[in-house]
């Protein structure tokens, strides 16, 4: 099963400093039909304004990855962690047992990000922060992993049950990934591409199930952010 949640179809929120998107529901935004994907629950599309961001706020046992898309993201927490996420890489917070953090967009530029949230398999698990720098040059064709529930793979580690990867996918190229069908897989892209033969535009939702291998094809330039999970 190949399920595309248009980009005009998502839930919209517009507060100024933040204008959100939501793939499933999330906050004042309802639908009965889009309440996660296996065990991802909140994908949010943001674009956040210069010098804004998130206030301090809690959370607890949740799985959290950022994937900044442009600009750049700096955290803070109440474990006292703070680092700087830069466009192409990702940070990762298992919130735990409690958590506070605030997300701050201290550049002269829009940020915008991928806001994943993945429930935990190891709920009242100490709280962890983490972000690490990638190379690019892996993901030229290629899904490269960014975080896992998996320690010592090179990857940021999450508590989950779930891969998160990224792909670079120029024009007229196209690249397999092998999928479990059991699993559910949640794909978005920055430009046209087509999923086993179905077409999806930029910053469409393509819900994914049932399926044994997913061949994506270009047909524009386009990054791909994919979520593999039970």
């Amino acid at each position: 099963m190949i399920d595309i949640r248009s980009f005009a179809s998502l839930g919209h929120a517009d507060h100024g400093w933040l204008d959100a998107r939501h793939h499933f529901s999330f906050a004042n935004y309802h639908d009965p039909a889009r309440m996660g994907w296996g065990a991802i629950r909140v994908w949010n599309d943001d674009r956040i304004a210069a010098k804004s961001g998130f206030p301090p706020h809690p959370h607890r046992d949740m799985e959290m990855v950022t994937y900044v898309r442009s600009g750049a993201i700096t955290h803070q927490d109440s474990l006292g962690n703070k680092g700087r996420t830069g466009a192409g890489d990702v940070q990762v917070m298992s919130a735990g047992t409690g958590v506070t953090h605030a997300e701050y967009n201290l550049e002269d530029e829009e940020t915008t990000l991928f806001q994943i949230w993945i429930g935990t398999d190891r709920p009242a698990a100490p709280p962890a922060w983490g972000m690490m720098p990638f190379p690019r040059q892996p993901r030229d064709g290629s899904f490269q992993l960014l975080a896992s529930g998996t320690a010592d793979d090179g990857a940021l580690t999450i508590n989950a049950d779930a891969l998160i990867l990224g792909a670079t996918l120029a024009a007229g190229t196209s690249l397999t990934y092998d999928a479990d069908p059991q699993r559910h897989l949640y794909l978005v892209p920055s430009g046209l591409v087509r999923v086993n033969g179905v077409a999806a535009e930029a910053r469409d939702g393509i819900a994914i199930t049932g399926e044994d291998k997913i061949i994506i094809e270009a047909e524009a330039d386009a990054k791909l952010v994919l979520v593999d999970a039970r």
